[in-house]
């Protein structure tokens, strides 16, 4: 992965999460980065063909499976404390353990506590141990 890493920071992007996944009875590695000059079709086109060669020397899974690099896109998930530091001003939807939702502006976040203005206005924070899920989201 740290190559990866490398390859990705080389083209003037960022490695933000991957995922295997299974569509159509297919496996799909999908590689998610980022760019403050915005992720292009050509961006993911050129990373992709960069490192396909790696992955055919260390698989990320046994057997076969198509590569896809791609945007987060507009509507993110929020995983690690890196993705809430990077979507601190955001809008942002939090779905905790106990099945309370929450939907708000993310004002901070310290490595463990999130800020959220709530769209009423009410400020809340949460422990990052009491979310079961959490994304950015836009306005329509």
């Amino acid at each position: 992965m740290k190559m990866i890493k490398k390859v990705i920071e080389a083209n003037g992007a960022f490695y933000y999460d991957s995922e295997i996944v299974s569509e159509n009875g297919n496996r799909i590695y999908r590689i998610y980065i980022t760019s403050k000059a915005g992720v292009t079709l050509d961006l993911c086109a050129k990373i992709s063909r960069i490192i396909s060669p790696i992955l055919d020397l260390e698989p990320p899974v046994n057997g076969a499976y198509t590569l896809e690099v791609s945007s987060p896109g507009i509507e993110r998930s929020l995983k690690k404390a890196e993705h809430f530091l990077g979507s601190i001003g955001e809008n942002i939807k939090v779905k905790l353990i106990n099945t309370d939702k929450i939907i708000g502006k993310l004002n901070s976040f310290d490595g463990n506590v999130l800020e959220i203005t709530e769209e009423d206005g009410e400020e809340i924070k949460i422990n990052l141990e009491d979310i079961d899920k959490a994304r950015t989201y836009y306005k329509w």
